[in-house]
């Protein structure tokens, strides 16, 4: 598995789901497959399959979660400056056509969020505007074709 970045808020984050699945999911799921067990033969028992499989599943997400904790590389705030933009940047974009303002928290792929303005590193806006400074306007290849932004400022988040 490939590295993962995150930033210190997304590693706890992580860590409190891969706890919630562990214990408070295993134990609801544990408790469905009792339940469905005492409907009788469990060969012909659809809340027993069911149960069975949202249990496989939770099996696997837990582990995929697991694997990504360990392959996690941790960005931390001291790590980040606020000369050129990078992974735990927070970042004020303006696009030049629209006339807008946007402020997008640069995070790694396994954060990004883009209803909580988390921008991956490896989006097209994200890789654009890796390295660059504070006054400096990109370019980036949009569906709706290509779209400018200035960076206006560039904070440790």
């Amino acid at each position: 598995m490939k590295e993962v970045i995150l930033t210190s808020e997304g590693y706890e984050k992580l860590k409190h789901e891969i706890e919630y699945l562990s214990n408070e999911k295993r134990r609801e799921i544990a408790d469905r497959i009792r339940v469905a067990r005492e409907f009788g033969d469990i060969s012909e028992n659809a809340e027993y399959d069911d149960a069975k499989n949202e249990q496989a599943m939770l099996e696997h997400k837990i582990a995929t979660l697991e694997d990504r904790l360990r392959h996690a590389r941790v960005i931390e705030a001291g790590e980040v400056t606020t000369d050129a933009v990078s992974i735990g940047s927070l970042v004020r974009l303006r696009d030049v056509d629209a006339k807008q303002t946007v402020e997008y928290h640069i995070v790694g792929s396994a954060e990004a969020n883009p209803e909580e303005n988390k921008l991956s590193n490896e989006s097209p806006v994200g890789r654009a505007i890796i390295g660059r400074k504070k006054g400096e306007t990109v370019e980036v290849a949009a569906p709706r074709g290509s779209l400018k932004f200035k960076i206006l400022d560039i904070k440790a988040a």
